[in-house]
């Protein structure tokens, strides 16, 4: 038997931190090493993404994901069971074959996925090496984490429009440093949201943060403001903004009901532009259009070149989606969401792809996250400036933090906090 070879792929249905069922696959390498992942899922997911499969039954409200594992079982275990698990490209091509279709629909982006992951995991556990370690010897970057603490959208049932609101803080000198930061600040938003609003302002969201009783995107702005002034870290800390567009675009009628009023694209546009010359600490925003709204984004995208304008619907972690974007001169970012993709050599690609042609990388979570932190180990391995990590609440959130806490610790004095270099 070869060194290194596949010998079992086991998977089940697990559930995520909303009681979502999601695929766990365990593979093993050599009859004696075991990679573990978890696929996270989204909830304000774009038309362009990967396609998971789901089962459409009674279980779960037709969300259970026995056809994927089945899937995993019965098709993608015996065509890998054999193959070097060291050759993470080959094996993910191959899945790509066995599929035969352009967003996994047929095997499920969620099955593919799940062992794409589980076999890098199992390589580096195999070659005793951690995963950020066994994907890139030069592994070294801990990202500033862009932390949701007031959701709206679809992650918060409340009437803010716009889905995330996060801090980052650019000023720590440590990614320690930075988490210790934004808990700070969190306690100190709970106070302002209690004091100004009630308890019910407390309440979470799916990522994490609170999902006060608002509507108004300035007052979002503002109560977050305060609290980073109480917690006195002004200076240190700047804002991104995940509008997440899409959710309140009709495309029909071709307007986004925003903040109780119908408005054109020029209108919210203006808006945005507003927003950002009255609250200049705003350094990014995320799908401010719709998601195929690319002359849209290049209008912002021009008028606010030194931002970070970024496309997540908009791109879905897929190459061929940013070349469009770089044609047009639309966004400066991109979110890289492996899930998006479905692949862990595919959304690797992808960020080579796009630091070549200079636009900034952010790694992202979902809404629907388990307690795996493998998100962490690649962050680190593509040397990620910028991490979307969601709120501090919760396991599912807390996992990422703790494990960068861990890789900080593991590589020392090599270990690069990104700080003020957020955008590379």
């Amino acid at each position: 038997m070869k060194k290194y070879a596949i010998t079992d792929i086991r998977a089940i249905e697990i559930i995520d931190n909303r009681g979502m069922p999601t695929v766990r696959v365990n593979v093993c390498v050599d009859h004696e090493f075991w990679g573990k992942a978890d696929v996270p899922c989204g909830s304000s997911t774009g038309s362009h993404e990967a396609r998971e499969i789901r089962d459409e039954d009674a279980r779960y409200r037709g969300k259970g994901v026995r056809k994927a594992i089945q899937n995993i079982h019965d098709i993608l275990q015996p065509k890998l069971r054999g193959l070097d698990a060291t050759r993470q490209r080959e094996i993910d091509y191959l899945m790509l074959e066995l599929d035969g279709t352009e967003n996994k629909s047929k095997l499920g982006a969620n099955a593919i996925l799940g062992v794409s992951l589980a076999v890098a995991v199992a390589a580096a556990a195999a070659g005793r090496l951690t995963l950020y370690e066994y994907l890139n010897a030069d592994a070294r970057v801990l990202p500033v984490p862009q932390a949701c603490l007031i959701n709206g959208g679809l992650h918060a049932g409340n009437d803010l429009d716009i889905q995330e609101f996060c801090v980052m803080p650019i000023g720590a000198e440590t990614f320690g440093e930075s988490v210790r930061m934004i808990c700070e600040i969190f306690y100190h938003l709970k106070d302002v949201l209690l004091e100004k609003l009630g308890k019910n302002a407390t309440n979470s969201s799916e990522d994490g943060g609170f999902a006060p009783p608002i509507a108004s995107t300035r007052r979002a702005m503002d109560l977050l403001l305060e609290a980073v002034h109480r917690s006195a870290y002004t200076d240190k800390i700047v804002y991104g903004l995940d509008f997440a567009a899409t959710g309140f675009y009709n495309p029909e009628k071709d307007h986004y009901h925003f903040e109780g009023s119908q408005k054109t694209r020029d209108e919210l546009v203006e808006f945005i532009k507003q927003l950002l010359n009255d609250y200049p600490s705003i350094v990014s925003i995320e799908d401010p259009l719709h998601e195929n709204d690319l002359e849209g984004m290049k209008i912002l995208t021009e008028e606010f070149s030194d931002h970070l304008i970024i496309g997540d619907d908009m791109f879905a972690t897929n190459i061929k989606r940013i070349q469009k974007g770089l044609k047009l001169g639309a966004a400066n970012a991109t979110l890289c969401k492996v899930n998006q993709i479905g692949t862990l050599t595919e959304a690797l690609e992808t960020v080579d792809f796009a630091r070549k042609n200079n636009f900034a990388v952010v790694m992202s979570e979902r809404s629907g996250e388990t307690e795996d932190s493998i998100l962490s180990d690649i962050s680190v391995a593509v040397n990620a400036a910028l991490f979307k990590t969601g709120g501090i609440r919760g396991s599912d959130r807390g996992t990422n933090y703790n494990r960068l806490i861990e890789i900080e610790m593991e590589l020392g004095s090599s270990a690069v906090y990104a700080g003020k270099n957020y955008k590379q």
